[in-house]
């Protein structure tokens, strides 16, 4: 599938209804999740025939782009349930087979159990470890509303993903989300494969701008 393409699939998507500014929910755009994927698969082959898990799915954007471009397995993770709904229709609506969690991700350890059953009845034995994703994809928090929420989701990416951890954290973050990752959470690699503008629309009560951008670093991480 080319990019235009990918990116045409996944802009058409539904996104949130009511957003929830505690869980710091803004819609990832259809040109930087197109990106995100397209580069995952095509300059490191860790989408197609990988089982890819989407940490913080909200609306589903970056799972279905993911189930798009070949993935043998996808699943969802997120905590709020009406994101779910709408991820779920979303994944219907291009029919696709994605496999959705309702989960807090710091509380996803409680959850592996049940992870490892529903991925061994969709894939076969092979996949009964602790490590059963391949390539976790996500567009967590920024930390903006709670402070280290955005290390939370990283923390629990790199001790599930086998492969790769692509991710989005803030430009002005890049030197502590490299520390944490090599230092604290044992990353092998921590690489920002480039510099993106991720476009913030006028969601909330206290955004006094109709959209702002703010710079986003893609990296990717290997456990």
């Amino acid at each position: 599938m080319k990019l235009k393409q990918l990116e045409g699939y996944i802009g058409n998507l539904n996104q949130f209804s009511n957003p929830k500014i505690d869980l710091e929910q803004y819609p990832t755009g259809a040109h930087i999740a197109s990106r995100l994927l397209y580069t995952a698969e095509n300059t490191f082959g860790d989408i197609s025939g990988k089982v890819v898990a989407d940490f913080g799915c909200g609306c589903g954007t970056l799972g279905i782009a993911g189930a798009l471009l070949g993935a043998e397995h996808v699943v969802g993770i997120d905590i709020d349930s009406q994101s779910l709904e709408i991820a779920s229709l979303n994944a219907a609506d291009l029919e696709l087979d994605i496999n959705l969690i309702w989960c807090d991700i710091k509380n996803l350890k409680w959850r592996v159990f049940n992870i490892v059953c529903t991925l061994s009845q969709a894939l076969g034995p092979k996949f009964t470890s602790s490590k059963i994703v391949d390539t976790v994809v996500m567009n967590p928090p920024f930390g903006t509303r709670k402070k280290g929420s955005d290390m939370d989701f990283l923390f629990m990416a790199l001790k599930v993903a086998s492969q790769a951890v692509y991710s989005l954290h803030k430009t002005t973050t890049r030197d502590h989300v490299r520390r944490a990752a090599l230092r604290d959470f044992n990353a092998k690699s921590a690489e920002v494969l480039c510099e993106l503008r991720f476009d913030v629309s006028q969601l909330y009560k206290y955004h006094k701008k109709k959209e702002v951008d703010i710079a986003v670093d893609l990296w990717r991480f290997v456990p």
